[in-house]
């Protein structure tokens, strides 16, 4: 491969990576904040109260927050972030694990 499509393939990267932080770490503050579907049928129907947290209801980014951050804007934005992070090394584990493969 040549130095020219490495240069352009590495700041295809660099600008998707950044435009995924930005709108998980600042659009996705501005998501909206009514019930999803599930949710929304079950306060319709009336048995959201007969509802049970999940076993991952308290933990660190539950409710898309990150647990111990007083300002919610900036807890938002930093589980966004984590997120695209964790999944980003989970998919780069996944491509290097089907490289080998083919190799």
């Amino acid at each position: 491969m040549s130095a020219n499509r490495e240069t352009k393939n590495k700041r295809f990267y660099l600008i998707g990576i950044g435009i995924s932080l930005l709108i998980a770490g600042v659009i996705s503050f501005y998501a909206s904040s009514a019930p999803d579907g599930l949710e929304k049928v079950a306060i319709d129907i009336g048995f959201i109260d007969s509802a049970k947290d999940s076993a991952v209801s308290q933990s660190a980014l539950a409710d898309y927050a990150v647990a111990g951050v007083g300002h919610e804007r900036l807890s938002v934005g930093i589980a966004g972030i984590i997120g695209v992070v964790v999944t980003g090394i989970i998919m780069m584990v996944i491509v290097r694990l089907i490289g080998k493969k083919k190799n």
